[in-house]
């Protein structure tokens, strides 16, 4: 299993989501970063289970540090951080160990692993594993933003609720700041009460919901990335569909562009304070596969959450013959308010990783 992302950073995670623990080790983060552990906490809340919307599962996601960081420093070498798991229920997934639960891993898995995987909660394939992605780009934001990079994002479609993209006026740092204090952060207020109320109407129901977000990374420098498979596309995209459920992701217009002729997608050219922009951001900060300068804008398609309590079809695996599997548990309506957290971080980790090799 290929669990290492990165080239100048490499960031390994471990764990499953009904183990002892989950966990990450960073190698390759500069020595002598400051780092903020209030600030870290923080950013694993917005990710950690047990909010309004999400699951009612409690866990307090304290990373735990092994080694690395001294006195809240960084020491240069590899900084490994464990989450110890507290509120697991295990038995839940001892009931239905051989259905196949309909949009999960459990057939790949189990095909790829020999029968020898760890099915309680989806085991290492859970969503559970993300929470040390969060912390991994935690720290590297914390880098970043001594450069003067920021990120930030918004909900652009949720079922049926939709709002505009980003607009290059939008795109400031207190703007993005104040999305990331909103727990359902939006451009248009009265979005986060209709998106709450689908959310909630979706497990009433008995369902889930999926969606958009749109993240923005601005004080990016251009120059960073290159062409083909090492494009600044191809590291973001590498580690964005590594986050379960993420089903697509596209970069500025994205599928808009195939509803566009060349004279409405191309971004014009201009000079500002003395440095080359485009006057559009159609493309998303990125040509040939290197940043431009402007901000970096892609949008994540994140699938509804897999676990509803709704009666469906699988296969036993003991028995090869069709069964009805009614799912229990505690789950997500809809994973998108604690996904934002995690694509940050993975942005944040894949620009940190091209800046280092930029030697910049």
């Amino acid at each position: 299993m290929s669990n290492v992302y990165g080239r100048s950073i490499k960031v390994s995670i471990f764990g499953e989501s009904h183990g002892t623990g989950i966990g990450v080790i960073i190698d390759g983060l500069e020595p002598g970063l400051a780092i903020d552990m209030e600030e870290v906490n923080r950013q694993m809340a917005r990710r950690a289970p047990g909010q309004k919307l999400g699951t009612t599962r409690k866990e307090p996601d304290q990373v735990e540090i092994l080694s690395g960081i001294r006195n809240g420093v960084t020491c240069g070498t590899p900084i490994c951080g464990v989450i110890f798991n507290k509120n697991t229920r295990s038995q839940d997934y001892e009931k239905t160990k051989l259905l196949l639960r309909p949009s999960h891993a459990d057939y790949t898995g189990h095909v790829k692993y020999k029968g020898f995987e760890d099915f309680r909660g989806g085991g290492h394939f859970s969503g559970r594993i993300t929470a040390p992605i969060v912390f991994a780009g935690a720290l590297c934001r914390q880098a970043l933003e001594q450069k003067g990079v920021a990120v930030g994002s918004h909900i652009v479609k949720l079922h049926h609720i939709e709002e505009d993209a980003f607009t290059l006026a939008d795109l400031k740092a207190e703007t993005l700041k104040e999305l990331g204090t909103q727990q359902v952060p939006v451009l248009v207020q009265d979005n986060a009460d209709k998106i709450a109320q689908c959310i909630e109407s979706a497990r009433a129901e008995l369902n889930s919901v999926g969606g958009i977000v749109e993240t923005a990374v601005i004080g990016v420098p251009a120059g960073l990335g290159d062409p083909f498979f090492d494009s600044m596309e191809s590291r973001l995209a590498q580690i964005l569909f590594s986050v379960p459920a993420v089903k697509g992701v596209s970069f500025g217009c994205g599928e808009a562009f195939a509803g566009m002729t060349g004279a409405q997608a191309n971004d014009g050219y201009t000079v500002e304070d003395g440095q080359i922009r485009t006057i559009t951001n159609n493309n998303g900060g990125i040509l040939g596969g290197i940043t431009n300068g402007v901000p970096i804008t892609f949008k994540t398609v994140i699938k509804p959450t897999p676990s509803i309590s709704r009666p469906q079809q699988t296969v036993n695996l003991d028995t090869m013959e069709p069964e009805t599997l009614e799912i229990v548990g505690r789950h997500d309506p809809c994973i998108i308010p604690r996904a934002i957290p995690v694509l940050e971080a993975a942005a944040m980790i894949a620009v940190y990783d091209a800046w280092k090799e930029a030697g910049l």
